[in-house]
């Protein structure tokens, strides 16, 4: 019977290399530098959501919370980058970058990341809308993308 409970299963994926008493974090909206009106939105959400279903450490105000992680958002840019046979463009890339900093409620900084980076392409059309549309899904996939990458960085690479 001893050796059955102690044969040593485990919850995994639960694990985490945090600093004693960070157990909580705030997520402000990000700072935005550029000139793409409202590109801190989808970023921040794409944190808030991250962090949020993760459950590791809990997200809460500013006032309430043990760390705070902010974001700056640097550089935003749309390149065309194929074209159809007659000559319209058929296929935009985007690129965003950011800086991202973990600190203490009291200011001290915990970890920076800076000039993270990430590009993605979308598909072009004659038609306005649906331009806009598939850049603000680019620039989803790039602030859930960097979201991703930067919560495990939290998580493991403490």
């Amino acid at each position: 019977m001893a050796l059955l409970l102690g044969c040593g299963y485990q919850m995994v994926g639960k694990e985490t290399h945090l600093p004693p008493g960070l157990t909580s974090v705030a997520i402000p909206t990000f700072a935005n530098q550029t000139f793409e009106p409202g590109i801190e939105v989808p970023f921040t959400q794409g944190f808030l959501r991250e962090f949020i279903q993760d459950r590791r450490v809990k997200v809460v105000d500013g006032g309430d919370a043990d760390s705070i992680l902010e974001g700056i958002i640097k550089y935003f840019s749309i390149a065309s980058v194929s074209y159809d046979q007659s000559g319209f463009v058929s296929e935009y890339q985007t690129t965003v970058t950011l800086d991202v900093t973990l600190k203490r409620r009291t200011g001290e900084i915990i970890w920076k990341q800076s000039d993270l980076s990430e590009t993605r392409w979308y598909r072009a059309s004659s038609n306005v809308l649906f331009n806009e549309a598939n850049k603000a899904a680019a620039i989803q996939q790039i602030g859930t993308f960097v979201a991703e990458r930067v919560r495990n960085r939290f998580f493991y690479n403490f």
